[in-house]
């Protein structure tokens, strides 16, 4: 079992850094429990590019449906992120239900249907990122800290998003919602075609905007939070300024915030938890 969790460390330290820099402020006894968890949803938020085909994809999301539902339990336990996933759901009785909706959420993923409006995408960024968070708090100081984690899986994804634009338009898939683009009469062929424009600057700044009002929604509730959950919300102290980063780059070529500043920025809030939203 320890090399379960060993792995999914390993796991976790490269794909998912800003986590795993913020696991390493939680308590050493739940670190393997949070390692698990984001180790999980990078399996599962990476399987577009592993699969490389929507049927190998979608069989593989539902594995990881089928695992959860404990219905694989012998071929899980092949599987060390898997095995510790579920050592992890049952050590902190978190249940099933946003794993799952996790899962099915990120389906989305597979295709190039473009999200619809921003309520669509609020759907998505609760499933996948604001379940995170959530579970994440939970195994840290137990249940009930949705208010938080709420604003701020959406400010967390909607950013996320905004960073990958310009891999998803390079594959033809748009997370940026079609009433958004219409409403700003964004162009679709410019848009393909690695064209800025003046509509689309302004689509995505409202998009930045969106963002930030997650993000300031969440201030108030993360400093109610206890002490202890903190280190849940740690990966999101980069976004406000990878948001005033975007705001002044290229959308097509945006320049990302340098590593060892991402890891200062969690290091800051770890030490002063009002500077997490900052």
């Amino acid at each position: 079992m320890a090399d379960a969790f060993a792995y999914c460390a390993d796991i976790v330290r490269t794909t998912d850094r800003d986590r795993f820099v913020a696991s390493l402020f939680a308590p050493a006894e739940r670190r393997g429990a949070l390692h698990a968890l984001y180790a999980f949803n990078s399996e599962v938020a990476r399987v577009r590019e592993a699969a490389r085909a929507s049927l190998a994809g979608e069989m593989r999301l539902q594995w990881w449906s089928e695992v959860v539902a404990g219905e694989r339990n012998e071929e899980a336990r092949a599987s060390p992120i898997a095995t510790a996933l579920l050592a992890t759901v049952d050590r902190y009785r978190f249940g099933t239900q946003k794993l799952l909706a996790l899962i099915e959420e990120r389906r989305f993923d597979l295709y190039d249907e473009p999200m619809a409006g921003l309520a669509e995408l609020d759907v998505y960024a609760s499933a996948t990122s604001s379940a995170l968070f959530a579970l994440a708090a939970r195994i840290l100081a137990g249940s009930g800290h949705e208010e938080a984690t709420e604003p701020a899986g959406k400010a967390y994804a909607i950013t996320a998003l905004l960073r990958a634009f310009p891999q998803h338009v390079a594959r033809r898939q748009l997370y940026l919602p079609a009433d958004l683009l219409q409403r700003h009469d964004v162009s679709l062929h410019d848009l393909f075609a690695g064209k800025s424009s003046a509509a689309l600057a302004a689509a995505l700044a409202e998009m930045r905007g969106v963002a930030r009002r997650y993000l300031d929604a969440a201030r108030e509730p993360i400093a109610a939070m206890s002490r202890e959950a903190h280190a849940a919300l740690l990966p999101l102290a980069p976004v406000r300024a990878s948001l005033d980063r975007l705001e002044h780059g290229d959308p097509f070529a945006p320049s990302e915030i340098a590593p060892w500043r991402r890891q200062w920025l969690i290091w800051r809030a770890a030490r002063n938890p009002a500077r997490i939203v900052a």
